[in-house]
């Protein structure tokens, strides 16, 4: 081939453009005061100029729309389109023209063409037009392969493709945090709390339009983001659900077992997979974008073979001053006794009363005990209950418990006062 033949030109031209929604025109408010040297003349160019709000030219913001002038941003979860026209620029008929359209991503080629047949004939000053849709489901860069093939009137067969890079960014950024709480201590069949953080890290507001926890099949959902006022449900964020450029929300929902799974303590104390949450947002003029968070995992509770769970404790107690508590001892095993011995052990604040190593007898499986327990406190403040001890003598295995709780020690004049 010589290298010094020319290029031939093609035929056919390409544009791509992509679609969206036009913003409000800004513009910057140039005036000055009455007794400077302009006088009133910029207040009164203002408001001759078409693109100010009535009453309110000092305002940046206009009532006319403009067409975005550049490619955007283009955010995970929303939809990306675009217009594709193929123009027939030459004076001669072109026959067999095909256009394809492909995304190119991290993972994986999408094929976008509305239409995969090729056109039969294309006369001068004609085109084809084209709109394609995708829900943008990865960050990252994603290229837009546009292709076009067609056949000359000599017979030749033709050829060529253009590449569109874009770059998707992530809108949200969602945290979550897991609480194991206990309503009935005799058992690990208990609710499980969820706090989703929600953070917007874009540079414009959104209408949070849905925040909502799909469980799994093992719980039902209870969101507790609303308040009751005067007989209605309200929101706790208000009736203006905007998010502003990097505030954050915090939501909050309450998972309970089902009722065929709550009777098998077994089986949901080992259930890890708690559901997901689908938040949907729209962003200026209405552009709506969609997250699904994959399925959202938690630390199971594990309490090993025994489990010391409180009944009873002060809130206040008197410095130096004796008080009761109320401990419950599980044997979780279904399947073997235990002997067990309690010993306690002073720490530089708590300090046990009554007689440690003593025998607690035998403890069969999925079977519980009481014990009263008295301590005192030699440091004001709030203390943390420490130094339970329990040996099974069968197995010579000890368990810890410390940090079980906390009180609040004050002094016997501040408590006599308050």
């Amino acid at each position: 081939m010589d290298v010094n033949q020319p290029k031939q030109e093609h035929l056919l031209a390409l544009k791509v453009m992509r679609l969206t929604k036009p913003t409000l025109f800004t513009n910057i408010p140039v005036t000055c005061e009455e007794r400077d040297l302009p006088g009133n003349l910029f207040n009164q160019l203002m408001k001759d100029d078409p693109s100010t709000v009535k009453g309110a030219e000092a305002l940046m913001l206009g009532e006319m729309l403009t067409l975005p002038q550049n490619f955007g941003n283009i955010f995970l979860g929303e939809t990306f389109s675009s217009y594709i026209s193929v123009h027939n620029d030459s004076n001669q008929v072109v026959k067999d023209i095909l256009v394809k359209a492909d995304l190119q991503t991290s993972s994986q080629r999408l094929n976008l063409s509305a239409s995969t047949a090729a056109v039969a004939e294309l006369k001068p000053d004609c085109c084809i037009d084209d709109v394609i849709h995708h829900e943008v489901k990865e960050i990252g860069t994603h290229i837009l392969v546009c292709a076009v093939s067609y056949t000359t009137q000599t017979g030749e067969k033709m050829y060529f493709r253009k590449f569109f890079k874009f770059q998707v960014l992530k809108p949200l950024d969602v945290k979550t945090k897991f609480y194991n709480a206990e309503s009935d201590l005799s058992s690990v069949t208990d609710e499980v709390f969820l706090e989703a953080q929600i953070q917007n890290i874009t540079t414009s507001p959104m209408f949070m339009e849905k925040v909502s926890l799909e469980p799994s099949i093992m719980y039902n959902v209870a969101e507790l983001n609303t308040v009751d006022s005067a007989g209605k449900s309200e929101s706790t964020f208000g009736s203006r659900t905007y998010l502003q450029p990097m505030d954050t929300r915090q939501y909050l929902y309450c998972l309970k077992p089902k009722q065929e799974f709550a009777e098998k303590a077994g089986v949901i104390k080992g259930v890890t997979v708690i559901g997901k949450l689908d938040i949907v947002w729209k962003t200026n003029l209405g552009e709506r974008g969609r997250l699904q968070t994959s399925q959202l995992q938690r630390m199971a509770p594990g309490y090993g073979d025994v489990r010391l769970s409180l009944e009873t404790i002060p809130d206040t107690v008197n410095l130096e001053e004796p008080f009761d508590i109320t401990c419950k001892i599980t044997n979780c095993s279904s399947e073997r006794t235990m002997d067990l011995v309690l010993e306690m052990c002073n720490t530089n604040s708590i300090h046990w009363c009554g007689v440690s190593g003593r025998q607690l007898g035998k403890l069969h499986p999925s079977s519980s005990l009481r014990l009263a327990l008295t301590l005192l406190s030699s440091v004001q403040g709030l203390q943390s209950v420490s130094g339970l001890r329990l040996t099974d003598t069968f197995l010579k295995r000890t368990y810890e418990y410390d940090d079980i709780a906390q009180v609040c020690v004050v002094s016997s004049k501040i408590k006599q006062e308050s």
